[in-house]
């Protein structure tokens, strides 16, 4: 039997994961002072996340860092009810600062959209419920059809496999058939996509330099994806 041309096989079956915080928009800090605020009202503590990082942790896993802070011991009811506070919190604090897309976002994730034979969705740490209140009010919670969250898993590496996992279904093909691509803005979105095998891009619209991206393993850097040959290098 012959085989058939690239061209009539089509494009190689494509899963791109989005990150939220840093990469597709800017909220100007509302999910950390959210956060403040649910531990607060809990706990009447204030500045319990001075100085700690947030860049590439899971929403679960800042809960229990901040628990470990004020040394209480961790429980999962517990947890599960500081993130309601603090979605709670969230749609109010997103009205008091900058919140937006990134530059070259919207046209990034359309194009992909529109590429045969690809499954575009989120790999994040913010819960859905946070992610929803971040992307819908600028209309982009309703572009991605599945993802992998900090709802599915605490470990940054196992959400972002669960989102293969969905992007590979939606596909209706095997994981390893399909070229997988996080896009992020820290290291930790690096290695969670390294240790799924998946290609990592990254953009600097967070808090991360080109050169730290690079250092941990990034394969491609690029200031924001309406950088020249971003989407082209995406879309493969």
């Amino acid at each position: 039997m012959n085989k058939l041309s690239p061209r009539q096989n089509g494009p190689r079956p494509l899963i791109l994961l989005f990150d939220i915080d840093g990469t597709l928009i800017t909220t100007g800090g509302a999910g950390r002072r959210a956060l403040e605020r649910a531990f607060n009202h809990r706990y009447g503590s204030t500045n319990v996340f001075d100085g700690f990082p947030f860049g590439g942790m899971t929403d679960p896993a800042i809960i229990r860092a901040g628990m470990q802070r004020l040394n209480r011991p961790y429980d999962a009811n517990e947890q599960r009810h500081l993130l309601d506070l603090y979605v709670e919190a969230l749609a109010d604090e997103l009205t008091k600062s900058p919140h937006r897309l990134h530059d070259g976002m919207h046209d990034a994730v359309a194009r992909s959209r529109q590429r045969a034979n690809a499954a575009v969705g989120l790999g994040t740490g913010n819960i859905v419920e946070g992610a929803r209140k971040k992307l819908e009010p600028l209309g982009a919670y309703e572009w991605f059809s599945f993802g992998g969250f900090g709802s599915d898993h605490e470990d940054r590496a196992e959400l972002i496999k669960k989102g293969i996992e969905r992007g590979a279904a939606a596909l209706g093909k095997d994981r390893k058939d399909c070229r997988v691509v996080i896009i992020g803005d820290t290291p930790k979105d690096v290695e969670a996509a390294l240790a799924n095998g998946a290609e990592a891009v990254c953009v600097t619209t967070g808090s991360f330099t080109a050169e730290a991206l690079h250092a941990c393993g990034a394969h491609k850097v690029y200031a924001n994806l309406a950088a020249p040959g971003a989407c082209d290098y995406l879309l493969g």
